[in-house]
């Protein structure tokens, strides 16, 4: 499975310490897993699959594709708890 990532949470891991973004990528890598691993909702109000994985305060919002055979996993945004979600 591919991991592609966003320019929003390419910028948050940027600016958010080591130990952070150590465990937020940890947490990603268990969504590559079958079945995925982590706190995982479906968001409300996204008819495209749209999810969001909790990481303490944090929440990675994500989902998956198909690209013929390769699956994908788009990470769309990475924030807080109270900023993701505006």
């Amino acid at each position: 499975m591919k991991i592609v990532y966003s320019k929003d949470s390419l910028k948050f891991l940027a600016k958010t310490d080591k130990a952070t973004v150590q465990r937020i990528r940890d947490a990603i890598a268990g969504l590559v897993k079958t079945p995925p691993v982590g706190d995982i909702k479906v968001m409300q109000g996204y008819n495209d699959g749209t999810m969001r994985l909790r990481v303490g305060k944090y929440r990675v919002i994500f989902r998956y594709d198909k690209d013929g055979a390769l699956e994908i996993l788009y990470i769309i945004d990475i924030g807080s708890r109270g900023d993701i979600y505006k």
